[in-house]
């Protein structure tokens, strides 16, 4: 029988696995907590924006810069790792500061380890927003990353691009190359394929992972566990109806149409009201003239004599 592990054991076993654990969290920071996208406001003009060496509306230069690697505002000179010594002295501002991060626009300390690796493992090297292909330098915001297609996206695109990232380029759910039932789902392919077309000479799969795509290497993951909608068209044969598939949606359409449901008997039906509206006004304006003349021709015999009216006033009557 194997031997009882004691207390002692235990605490270091857990103890390593909570450091294996700790050193694969630090390397991979999620992008909206890492210091060279971290959230920042102007001394000056007051406005937020990402982490940057300088502000991107008005230029001014941060009263406490904040470095793009390790996320510090003031070095504490408590390792020999800085490479300008200060020794006693804590340094803030423009004294902390060693270089500018060329893909992220942020300051780096001069800490020997960040200038040394963060150019390398910058997050944001090749960060384009995949809708309005903007990079760090083009836009004042944050730059984020999609929950499902992993792309790149600016704070301005990510709420409408995650809204309708699930929808895929094809009108069914069957793999791009057969005609069966596509398993697994590429979310920036947007397209679907069965277990034998995710087999790739090209991109190999990895253990414990999910097959790659095998047009652009992402992993994709199975379609049951996403919420995937097709591609709808709402213009063309594809109005015809639900009974509609494929080329006999014109003739669906003509049928639902002669039926008078797309309202081609409602629509003539309101034609011919329209029309006896017409009729009916045009009577009545008619009958108003006929009316008129006869009024006219009422009074036009009609004599009053002399009148006010008619310029006759009473001190003018000659006297007998």
């Amino acid at each position: 029988m194997p031997k009882k592990k004691t207390g002692a054991r235990k605490k270091a076993e857990s103890r390593r696995k909570r450091e294996k654990q700790l050193r694969a969290a630090r390397g991979n920071i999620d992008l909206a907590k890492h210091p060279c996208n971290a959230s920042m406001e102007c001394d000056k003009c007051q406005r937020r924006q990402k982490n940057r060496a300088f502000c991107y509306f008005c230029n001014s230069v941060q009263k406490l810069p904040l470095c793009a690697q390790c996320g510090k505002t003031k070095c504490m000179m408590k390792s020999s790792d800085c490479v300008i010594k200060h020794a006693g002295v804590y340094s803030t501002g423009l004294a902390m500061v060693g270089a500018i991060c060329d893909f992220c626009e942020a300051w780096v300390c001069h800490g020997r380890k960040c200038l040394s690796t963060h150019a390398c493992t910058c997050p944001l090297t090749d960060a384009e927003c995949v809708e309005c292909e903007r990079g760090v330098w083009d836009h004042g915001g944050r730059i984020f990353s999609c929950s499902f297609c992993h792309n790149f996206l600016c704070e301005d695109d990510q709420f409408e691009h995650q809204a309708s990232c699930q929808v895929l380029e094809a009108e069914t759910f069957k793999c791009v190359s057969c005609n069966r039932l596509g398993q697994h789902s590429c979310l920036r392919c947007k397209a679907c394929f069965c277990d034998d077309h995710t087999r790739s000479k090209v991109f190999k799969q990895e253990k414990g992972k999910e097959p790659p795509c095998p047009k652009c290497g992402h992993e994709t993951q199975e379609t049951k566990d996403l919420s995937m909608s097709t591609r709808s068209l709402k213009f063309g044969r594809q109005t015809g109806g639900e009974e509609a598939d494929g080329a006999s949606g014109y003739d669906a359409y003509w049928k639902n149409l002669a039926s008078g449901k797309y309202g081609g008997r409602g629509c003539q039906e309101e034609e011919d009201d329209d029309y006896e509206a017409e009729e009916d006004d045009e009577e009545e304006d008619e009958a108003g003239k006929d009316s008129d003349t006869e009024t006219t021709d009422l009074f036009t015999n009609l004599n009053l004599g002399r009148t006010y009216a008619s310029g006759y006033a009473h001190y003018e009557e000659p006297e007998d």
